[in-house]
C-alpha cells in the first residue's frame, strides 16, 4: 500500500468512525491550481433558476491537470471519488468548487433507479429531484464515446449545456446516450452505494425515491 493510498485510507476511518472532516483552505487550494495549466469555462447565471443555497459561481480559470480525491459522508457510509480533470476540467472544477462552499452539505439524494436500463443514485438536487441548483448552468464536456459502468460519477442534466449541481453514482450500469459528463469514479465505498441499493426505492418501485432518505452530511475535497 502506497503512503497516499494509507493516508486515505486513515482517513475514510477516521470519518466513517468518528465524522470528522477536516479544513480544505481556500489558499492552499489556490496554490495548488497556481502550477497547472488550466482552461477558460463559462458559467453562466440562470436568473429563472436561482441558487438553492448561497454560492457563487466558480471561477473561469480551470485547472486541466490532476485527479483530486472528493469524500462523500453519508448517514450510509462514506464514498471516495476520483475526480478526472483531464477529462472534465470545468466539471471537476465545479464540483470541486460546490464541495468547498459546503453546497451538497445536509442534503438529500432524491432519485434512485434499479431497472434493466439504468442504475444510478442521482445526487445534488438541493429541493428535490432535478429542482434546486446553484444558480448557473454550465457546458458538456463529451467525446461521444461515453460509457457508464459501475462506480462511475456523472454530471446528471435536463439537456444539452444545461450542468449545475446535479450528479449520479452508476451503482450496477447505465445503458444511456454518451450524454452525461464523466466526473471521475468511485475508488472506495461502492458497499456504501450497494446498501443504499439494497434499502430499496419507495413503492417497490424501479425509478424514485429511495425508500429510505439517503442524505449527504458533508463533503470534502483535495488537493
Amino acid at each position: 500500500m502506497t503512503p497516499a493510498r494509507r493516508l486515505l485510507t486513515l482517513l475514510v476511518v477516521l470519518v466513517a468512525t468518528v465524522g470528522f472532516a477536516p479544513a480544505v483552505t481556500a489558499s492552499a487550494s489556490a496554490s495548488a491550481a497556481a502550477d497547472r495549466p488550466v482552461t477558460r469555462c463559462e458559467y453562466i447565471p440562470t436568473p429563472d433558476k436561482p441558487a438553492a443555497k448561497p454560492v457563487r459561481p466558480p471561477s473561469p480559470q480551470a485547472p486541466t491537470q490532476g485527479k483530486p480525491t472528493a469524500v462523500l459522508a453519508t448517514n450510509y457510509g462514506v464514498v471516495v471519488i476520483e475526480l478526472d480533470r483531464a477529462n472534465a476540467p470545468c466539471a471537476v472544477h465545479n464540483f470541486t468548487h460546490l464541495v468547498r462552499s459546503l453546497f451538497y452539505n445536509h442534503t438529500q439524494c432524491w432519485r434512485l433507479t434499479n431497472s434493466a436500463r439504468l442504475g444510478v443514485l442521482q445526487c445534488g438536487d438541493i429541493v428535490e429531484v432535478e429542482v434546486g441548483g446553484p444558480g448557473y448552468r454550465f457546458a458538456d464536456e463529451l467525446t461521444g464515446a461515453e460509457t457508464y459502468p459501475r462506480g462511475t460519477v456523472a454530471m446528471g442534466n435536463q439537456g444539452p449545456d444545461t450542468n449545475g449541481s446535479q450528479f449520479f453514482v452508476v451503482h450496477s450500469h447505465a445503458n444511456i446516450s454518451p450524454a452525461y459528463t464523466v466526473l471521475g469514479r468511485v475508488t472506495q465505498g461502492m458497499s456504501t452505494v450497494d446498501r443504499i441499493v439494497k434499502a430499496g426505492i419507495e413503492g417497490g418501485a424501479q425509478d424514485g425515491l429511495p425508500a429510505h432518505p439517503v442524505k449527504i452530511l458533508w463533503a470534502l475535497t483535495w488537493p
